[in-house]
């Protein structure tokens, strides 16, 4: 994680070629792989997306970078990029 101007950019390498981030290279080659969006409560943004006819990859939260809960938006719903959701508020072990 890299902080930069009020933001952070975390920069991934694959684990190896059949993890998701290595797939997603292969198929497209380098590049973004995804943008993370804070939220306040993780379970109301995904309630929310789920109202609003969004499609989700992940229905309830899982622990991600730095202890956050996260959630990812499939990209067909979001024009193609790959959103992940993640909670400031706590962290998983809070």
């Amino acid at each position: 994680m890299l902080p930069l101007a009020g933001t952070r950019l975390e920069l991934l390498q694959p684990l190896g070629e059949d993890t998701p981030v290595g797939r997603f290279i292969a198929r497209r080659g380098e590049g973004l792989h995804h943008i993370a969006l804070a939220v306040p409560d993780i379970r109301i943004a995904l309630a929310n997306c789920r109202a609003a006819g969004i499609e989700l990859i992940d229905d309830e939260p899982r622990p991600g970078a730095e202890g956050r809960l996260v959630a990812f938006i499939h990209s067909k719903s979001a024009g193609g990029v790959l959103i992940e959701l993640t909670e400031v508020s706590k962290r998983v072990s809070d």
